[in-house]
């Protein structure tokens, strides 16, 4: 996708567009082509490729709107978005296999009118839905607040070059600045849609900043949540290393058969107790603990006194009250 220098209602073959023309329609599928963008597409529906070469044809215009879903195979008039783009194609080749790859260039926003003919193509009648507006100071504050904003999320995604920020910072139209940046943040489809839609500038500038203030917002949890998985990941290989070098020593000297003919012992007699489920609990994670204890520490003396002495508890004895009160008072 590349920024275009100069977008005018005039194409380079010199056609002038006031509106109220018919066009053929190319239904987009999963994306939407912003005005001043140069974009290369995939066609192989026939109605499509039929409406592309009717395009080449005549004045290389064509109308590209959104589908509202994109699994629509064959979508009829009401399954397509009212306000889509004119766009003027600038490449068209022809593969083996039937389908086409053209390069279009989006000039300006257009509204379906009415649809004049949907076989063996759509054709539609449009009109020009582009409102100028002169910029304030207000309007300028917020386009150098948006173009730091769009540099601030481009440092966590990445996703556009040194060369496309420079460009950016170089536009004076606000509307062209949102429509621009909007196309550069990889965003759903419903909020290009509704960015396409935006016909006033100031208010799509304002549109795309929110948007854009939510992406960065998203992006740092995003962020956040990574480093947080990778640390307990980091951790749970350090310990898997340090239990593999304990069992290394352990064998080493001797100690593992042994320990490990202690360990399950111990597992077994307190999954004998029937113990409560919080003594149970807690005696496991002593268990576990003295797993990975060489057997000679002082620590793992004192873990094995403690499970001994748990484990001797009368846990499950119980005795029969005695209420006899002479048996009481001659005791």
């Amino acid at each position: 996708m590349e920024l275009r220098e100069h977008a005018e209602k005039q194409t380079d073959n010199g056609h002038e567009f006031f509106g109220g023309e018919v066009l053929p329609l190319l239904p987009l599928r999963g994306m939407i082509v912003f005005p001043y963008m140069v974009v290369p597409l995939e066609v192989g529906r026939e109605k499509s490729v039929g409406a592309l070469e009717d395009a080449m044809v005549h004045d290389r215009l064509i109308l590209l709107s959104a589908q509202r879903e994109a699994k629509i195979d064959e979508p009829q008039p009401e399954d397509i978005h009212k306000i889509g783009t004119l766009a003027e194609i600038k490449q068209l080749m022809k593969l083996p296999d039937g389908t086409i790859r053209v390069l279009v260039e989006g000039l300006s926003r257009m509204e379906i009118d009415a649809f004049v003919q949907e076989d063996p193509f759509y054709r539609v009648r449009v009109n020009t839905v582009e409102q100028e507006q002169a910029g304030n100071l207000e309007t300028e504050a917020l386009m150098r607040s948006i173009v730091e904003q769009f540099e601030q999320f481009n440092k966590i995604s990445k996703k556009v070059s040194a060369e496309v920020l420079v460009a950016l910072n170089a536009i004076d139209e606000p509307g062209r600045l949102a429509d621009e940046i909007a196309a550069h943040m990889g965003l759903r489809m419903e909020d290009k849609q509704s960015i396409l839609e935006t016909i006033n500038a100031e208010d799509r500038l304002s549109k795309v900043f929110e948007i854009l203030t939510r992406e960065i917002e998203i992006s740092e949890l995003e962020k956040k949540i990574h480093l947080r998985v990778r640390k307990q990941m980091e951790k749970a290989q350090k310990e898997y290393y340090l239990r593999e070098q304990i069992k290394a020593i352990q064998k080493e000297l001797g100690d593992k058969d042994d320990r490990a003919a202690e360990v399950e012992e111990l597992r077994a007699r307190i999954a004998e107790l029937d113990l409560p489920d919080y003594v149970s609990e807690k005696a496991l994670k002593e268990v576990d603990r003295l797993e990975k204890m060489p057997p000679m520490v002082a620590e793992a003396v004192v873990v094995r006194n403690y499970l001994d002495w748990l484990l001797a508890l009368p846990w499950n004895v119980t005795t029969e009250d005695q209420l006899d009160v002479n048996e009481a008072e001659r005791i």
